[in-house]
């Protein structure tokens, strides 16, 4: 398969020129190890090399032999060795020594020295609409976090998508390994990433055997309430409810091993000062790393899709909070959602270290793009703005038609154009 170039490349390069090593993380299948391939100039694979486990024993410094960048995938297989990375680093005095790609966060104990200094971390996600060919990337996301952008979108040339299109994009989602497939492979590529995950990846990440048809049922859960402030406790419940018992307790470990292997990423709430004494809700919107996986996990088709619009615009929103991390890296930026216990809320809040940020809104059809507007909006009367920067900019972002802005100044912005 040729490779498709991601904007995590240029990151890579940038962090190759001033650390030792880089650590790329991701989920399985989301394109890192062929993404270090490319700048890596040997490589070792931890989980299938059968030279590896005589090496370990013997003399782990043999693992870091070859010429540099040297990719070491899968390496967490092997804990220890981020110290003898980490050592080797100390040694050579050098940038640009060491990839390590992993598909896992590995449990990590107090024999394992923090790497402060000597590693740079880049977390990888699916690709975005950008990196698939769905977006022109007219519209930049560094553009919409510059207070003086002008936003009069005379040249942007807009891409319609019908709402079928807009389906399939999701059933797809950002796997660089459906690159050019069919529809029917997309559906089956994500029904058996999620039982694969249940059976065999969940138990495996931290050694704790767990029941796989709890784990499903519990994945099930969590998708039919992506992109809502869903507690946990309320997961269990439908699980309980649906098919047997589940404790709280074993949902949280599901939580945090999902979590490790990268799999969800939930989205904070953003952190402010507001003018009311009414306090923020912090419970994290769930979300999937790609929406893909919860329509997998429902074993839904596009047909369904297109039969249910509600929950169809909940995954587009899970989508473009997708597009918008992997936007908002390479910007140096964060995502977050914004939402008070009066139901005051902004889907998206992109924000920076030095206090910029713009809000979004993200509206599956046209007809919400008022009532997208207008939670906007409502932020002036909720941020106190002798304490928080003015948002560089409002905006909604829609599955289709022109971009444009609003009397009221809000920018109106189809994710067909959006970029980083």
């Amino acid at each position: 398969m040729a490779y498709r170039n991601r904007l995590a490349d240029g990151e890579i390069e940038e962090r190759l020129g001033f650390s030792g090593a880089l650590l790329i993380r991701g989920a399985k299948g989301c394109g890192k190890t062929f993404a270090a391939q490319q700048h890596a100039k040997s490589e070792l694979f931890v989980d299938t090399d059968a030279n590896v486990a005589g090496w370990m024993a013997a003399d782990p410094n043999l693992l870091l032999r070859g010429e540099t960048p040297r990719l070491l995938d899968e390496w967490q297989i092997y804990p220890e060795l981020f110290n003898y990375v980490r050592r080797e680093v100390d040694i050579r005095q050098s940038s640009g020594q060491f990839i390590l790609t992993g598909s896992a966060n590995p449990v990590l104990d107090a024999k394992i020295h923090s790497g402060v200094g000597r590693f740079s971390i880049l977390r990888m996600r699916p690709m975005s609409r950008f990196e698939l060919g769905f977006s022109n990337g007219q519209v930049s996301l560094h553009d919409l976090l510059n207070s003086e952008f002008n936003a009069d979108f005379k040249d942007v040339e807009a891409r319609f998508y019908s709402i079928e299109e807009v389906i399939e994009q999701l059933i797809f989602g950002g796997w660089p390994a459906l690159l050019g497939k069919n529809l029917k492979s997309a559906i089956q590529f994500s029904r058996d990433y999620v039982e694969l995950t249940a059976d065999t990846d969940i138990s495996r990440v931290d050694g704790v055997k767990r029941d796989a048809a709890k784990v499903l049922r519990f994945m099930r859960s969590f998708a039919r309430n992506i992109a809502t402030q869903t507690p946990i406790s309320t997961i269990v419940e439908d699980v309980k409810g649906a098919e047997g018992e589940l404790s709280e307790n074993t949902a949280l470990s599901y939580v945090d091993a999902l979590e490790k292997l990268m799999i969800i990423e939930d989205l904070p709430a953003w952190n402010t000062h507001i003018r009311s004494t009414v306090a923020l809700r912090t419970t994290p919107k769930r979300h999937f790393v790609d929406p893909s996986l919860a329509i997998g996990a429902l074993e839904l088709s596009a047909n369904d899709l297109l039969n249910d619009l509600n929950y169809t615009g909940y995954l587009f929103e899970s989508s473009v909070v997708r597009d918008l991390r992997v936007y908002a890296e390479t910007v140096g930026a964060k995502v977050s959602f914004f939402r008070d216990a009066k139901e005051r809320e902004i889907d998206a809040i992109v924000h920076k270290a030095d206090g910029t940020w713009a809000g979004i809104e993200i509206k599956l059809g046209d007809r919400r793009i008022d009532e997208g507007a207008q939670s906007l909006l409502k932020i002036h009367t909720i941020l106190d703005f002798e304490k928080v920067k003015k948002p560089s900019s409002l905006n909604v972002i829609t599955s289709s038609g022109f971009p444009y802005r609003r009397k009221d100044g809000v920018n109106v912005i189809p994710i067909s154009v959006l970029g980083c």
